[in-house]
């Protein structure tokens, strides 16, 4: 049996080391959705409805909103600060009741109580004094970051803990709407309905009932299995390429290239010379005089 917490558990100067292991389970037959028509499951993504786009886990943090649309935000080292300030490994029975004192409607999640190593002998003694006196033990412990108020109760030779709500968390009866004041009742009505009872009353047995409709779902279920009324959902194909996409990007990317590339310049050949030889400076000056004359 899987262990979701440990720590230990005291009355008075007795510590137990203890482990819990959760005492229920959900046996509901959890039903996927399927796409109509190609039959692959369904994803949900986590989307910002303010930026259309989907959010990423590191990209979301934590905020509690005190008024429409209007938010604390709280980060992850402000919470975990107060985790560990308040990570006490421990339950400490605070007080002894009995259990026909507290009504149903508080009671949450059962665990079972298993004793860790050396802490047979002081769970005994819990166990035992529990039966002896008829109580049951008020304790608190944090689970998963929360406080939680809890009665330690002995179940079949083992101790079980039961988390219950904060009286703040039971929401007030009075506000319920359209609950009839009372009223007179023909006697004859209720000695009817009482007789009713009378024959309706047994033992309770908790293995006499059972969930009909799962079991009806799981037989309709394995039923066309077997006739093999089956589907496969169809494997996500890689989006094939859009030549028309493809070939605006290719001409795109061609143009830009075009606009940013250089034209190359041309270098010009050497200009052979003949080998002769240059005119001296004192002809210069004569061809330049017989210019000016004429």
């Amino acid at each position: 049996m899987h262990t979701v917490w440990k720590g230990s558990i005291s009355f008075g100067l007795v510590n137990i080391p203890i482990k819990l292991h959760t005492a229920t389970e959900n046996k509901d037959i959890k039903l996927r959705q399927l796409h109509k028509e190609c039959h692959t499951p369904i994803s949900y993504q986590k989307v910002c409805p303010g930026c259309e786009k989907e959010v990423k886990n590191e990209d979301i943090v934590k905020a509690y909103e005190y008024a429409k649309n209007k938010f604390v935000v709280l980060d992850e080292e402000e919470l975990e600060k107060l985790k560990k300030e308040n990570e006490d490994k421990a339950v400490e029975i605070i007080d002894f009741v009995k259990l026909e004192e507290i009504d149903p409607i508080y009671f949450e999640k059962s665990y079972f109580i298993a004793p860790d190593n050396g802490g047979g002998k002081a769970y005994s003694l819990l166990r035992k004094a529990l039966l002896e006196s008829g109580k049951i033990g008020v304790a608190k412990i944090i689970i998963r970051s929360k406080e939680q108020l809890a009665i330690v109760r002995v179940y079949k030779e083992t101790l079980v803990m039961e988390t219950i709500h904060f009286p703040d968390e039971v929401r007030n009866v009075e506000e319920v709407p359209n609950v009839p004041s009372e009223q007179l009742v023909v006697q004859k009505e209720l000695d009817t309905a009482l007789m009713l009872v009378d024959q309706l009353t047994t033992t309770f047995d908790p293995e006499k009932y059972s969930d009909e409709y799962r079991t009806a779902l799981m037989e309709l279920i394995e039923e066309k299995k077997s006739g093999k009324d089956t589907v496969t959902a169809t494997e996500k194909q890689p989006a094939a390429p859009s030549n028309v996409t493809d070939l605006m990007s290719a001409l795109q990317a061609s143009l830009d290239k075009t606009k940013t590339k250089k034209p190359a310049t041309r270098k010009r050949k050497p200009v052979a010379t003949k080998n002769v030889s240059q005119p001296t400076t004192e002809k210069k000056t004569e061809k330049a005089s017989a210019r000016k004359k004429a």
